[in-house]
């Protein structure tokens, strides 16, 4: 008997190479046996497909279809490296070589290419097809889709990386806190009321940055405007809400609930740096924080002097710089832009204002 069978299934048609039922069953047995499995291959949700040595598609099931998005008219007889991104052109060759030789490849995950273009996460599993011989013909491959599992992945990594980053800044600002306090104090007692007052003003703005757990922001920071959370969030690094060290031009706007948290992210990132390396560094130095509407969006820009002067753009972006852009692409529907300029950093934000200002 043929170790190839075509599987009709309606007007869709796959080639199911090299099903075999068990050994000990022969004639009609044997066929109903082969029909079933290509009845299960054809079904599964798995991509399942053949390719010879040469890497050409041999077989190509429905599932095949729906992940990569070819139909099996367009990928039999193409070379499977179709699959396969540009950024990974040894990986193909090296598995038909080790096919070859007759060796087992375990299980891994990799990335391929759609139709369309876009990449997917698989799990991919290759096994050599043989024929009555027992000679290697070519290879089963079986792909599952991983997206949601690297995608889940990714964004434990990235909120990992993100509480790291907000412990160490915490740490930083209040040694800071401290040094401001003890400029003030005249006595232990007086600074140990200046630095638990400092401390309780950061926790009040840290929290701000946190979103619930349902991800959305809680129910106390719906009557937050724009401005009330600049001044939370600057507050500890001040030595008076009335500090001439912040200046803030334009007007006010209630922000929605969901963008509290992201536009505190962006704004505590901004006060962050500006405390341990930029205008807030230092006694003389100042922001200016302004707003204005822009159309359909809303451009903000923070601006520092008087700090430490700038001698050239960071080599490197920082963990923080990166939570920032995402909290603004992502989240604001918007777009940020850095300049820095000898007498301090400016900050340049454009905003959806649909989905920050509360309606």
């Amino acid at each position: 008997m043929s170790d190839k069978i075509e599987l009709d299934l309606g007007s869709h048609t796959s080639s199911i190479a090299n099903l075999q039922g068990p050994a000990t069953l022969s004639g009609p047995a044997k066929d109903t046996t082969q029909q079933h499995l290509a009845a299960i291959v054809e079904s599964s949700d798995d991509a399942i497909l053949t390719k010879d040595l040469n890497g050409i598609i041999t077989s190509w099931n429905r599932g095949a279809e729906r992940l990569f998005g070819y139909t099996v008219e367009e990928a039999l007889g193409r070379s499977v490296t179709m699959l396969v991104p540009s950024d990974r052109p040894d990986e193909e060759p090296g598995i038909l070589k080790r096919l070859r030789r007759g060796e087992k490849i375990d299980h891994y995950e990799t990335v391929r290419q759609r139709k369309d273009g876009s990449l997917i996460h698989i799990s991919l599993s290759v096994s050599p097809l043989r024929d009555d011989n027992g000679t290697i013909i070519g290879a089963s491959k079986i792909a599952r889709d991983i997206t949601d599992r690297q995608n889940a992945h990714d964004q434990q990594q990235l909120l990992l990386k993100e509480m790291e980053h907000r412990i160490k800044n915490v740490f930083s600002m209040a040694s800071g806190l401290i040094s401001l306090c003890s400029r003030r104090a005249q006595t232990p007692e007086e600074l140990a009321q200046l630095v638990r007052g400092r401390l309780e003003a950061l926790a009040r703005a840290q929290a701000l940055t946190v979103p619930s757990a349902d991800g959305d922001t809680v129910t106390n920071h719906q009557g937050t405007t724009l401005h009330e959370l600049l001044q939370t969030i600057l507050s500890p690094h001040l030595d008076s809400r009335e500090s001439n060290q912040l200046r803030i031009i334009g007007n006010d706007l209630a922000l929605s609930p969901k963008a509290v948290t992201p536009v505190a992210l962006v704004l505590n990132e901004l006060a962050t740096n500006a405390v341990k390396h930029g205008a807030l560094s230092v006694p003389a130095g100042t922001v200016t924080f302004e707003s204005q509407r822009n159309g359909d969006e809303l451009a903000f820009r923070w601006s520092e002097q008087g700090g430490p002067a700038i001698d050239s753009q960071p080599v490197h972006q920082g963990f923080g710089t990166r939570l920032s852009e995402i909290a603004v692409e992502r989240q604001l529907g918007g777009k940020i832009r850095r300049e820095w300029n000898p007498g301090g950093l400016s900050v340049n934000l454009l905003i959806n204002q649909a989905i920050v200002e509360l309606q």
